[in-house]
């Protein structure tokens, strides 16, 4: 069993602590996405269970083994690095047979290892090139390579897209997702950009601060953030958080934004909150337009529109508040155009501004 479990995980340098305490269990042939912004942690954990960082605290298993002391090359783990890190003056077939090379496997296993890790990632007639002769995603298709013939337990991808352009991100992206269907092993992948976490992830560890913040499927994180944080980090756009007081009246229990501006909730949910001042979380892409008969409706004028073909993103005024909205093409066309939006009740999402905690 290829399972990774993480107890109480910590990292110091010297006194400032900058891994807090996480707990995780990766499940055998699980792809586990890191997310985080710069500086969170996440790669500090991924080279902790990889043994290239020591453990301040805590226990790190692989499979049945605790593996806090044991060296990187004896973990069973392999490693796929954001810059490559190819041997120039080797051939492709040479960088991708090295680590068997060095283990003393044989030639006729090599050359069948490598031959089947070419057809799984396309690069075939690549073999006998130079890595300066080769793209960057050529060159992050070899670095697969390399790992794949290892045939770990593990997989460790420390931000492999990082270095590669938008468009050539998108393919990888889909690359991998080919892989992970051919390759079933366990997999742990880091990654600043929570596309690729929703992508490519069955559950996402979003970290921040060094400190685990929610872990979930991507359907979970983003359906029901458990932090502001969280809220905040993941979308494509970034959710509109604003204030807010959780009131009843005929209609029921709502949330008023400031003067008319009040949205109704799912009735019951947060009747034990009335009168208290919270944090208003809705998705630009939850608010749909809205006739000027709709009973939950924010109402305000354009500041800036930018039509992106299939929508248009919004941003306009609502009692003082500026909120985003993708909206269908051409129903708001510039500055200083009214604005009337809707939101279904179970969209809007509710936080404690004192913890930054859903409720």
């Amino acid at each position: 069993m290829a399972t990774v479990s993480l107890r109480q995980v910590r990292k110091s340098y010297d006194a400032q602590e900058v891994v807090h305490g996480v707990d995780l269990e990766v499940a055998d042939q699980e792809f586990v996405v890191l997310v985080g912004p710069s500086g969170c942690g996440k790669s500090t954990l991924l080279r902790m269970i990889a043994g290239l960082e020591d453990i301040s605290g805590g226990e790190i298993a692989i499979g049945e083994r605790v593996v806090n002391e044991i060296d990187p090359k004896d973990r069973d783990v392999a490693m796929v690095f954001q810059d490559y890190a190819l041997y120039p003056h080797l051939t492709v077939f040479q960088n991708i047979a090295f680590s068997l090379q060095y283990r003393g496997v044989g030639k006729a296993e090599i050359a069948r290892r490598v031959a089947e890790a070419a057809a799984i990632l396309d690069i075939e007639s690549l073999l006998e090139r130079k890595p300066r002769q080769l793209s960057g995603g050529q060159r992050q298709r070899v670095a697969m390579g390399r790992a794949i013939v290892r045939e770990p337990k593990v997989f460790l991808f420390d931000e492999p897209l990082s270095n590669l352009d938008a468009k050539l991100r998108v393919q990888m992206r889909t690359e991998i997702k080919k892989l992970r269907e051919r390759v079933r092993t366990t997999a742990i992948y880091v990654t600043h950009d929570q596309v690729e976490a929703m992508t490519l992830a069955d559950r996402i560890v979003l970290m921040h601060n060094g400190r685990v913040e929610q872990i979930g499927t991507p359907e979970d994180v983003y359906d029901e953030p458990a932090t502001l944080f969280v809220a905040g980090f993941v979308g494509a756009s970034a959710m509109n958080l604003v204030a807010g007081r959780i009131e009843t009246g005929a209609q029921g229990c709502g949330v008023n934004l400031g003067g008319e501006s009040r949205l109704a909730l799912p009735p019951g949910r947060y009747d034990a909150h009335v009168g208290m001042s919270v944090t208003v979380g809705l998705r630009p892409e939850h608010l749909h337009w809205a006739g000027d008969s709709a009973a939950s409706m924010l109402a305000g004028a354009a500041r800036v529109v930018e039509p992106l073909g299939s929508d248009t993103l919004v941003i306009f005024d609502v009692a003082g508040h500026e909120l985003q909205a993708r909206l269908p093409p051409r129903v708001v066309r510039r500055g200083g155009d009214p604005v009337r939006v809707a939101i279904a009740p179970e969209s809007i999402h509710i936080f404690d501004p004192a913890t930054e905690r859903r409720l």
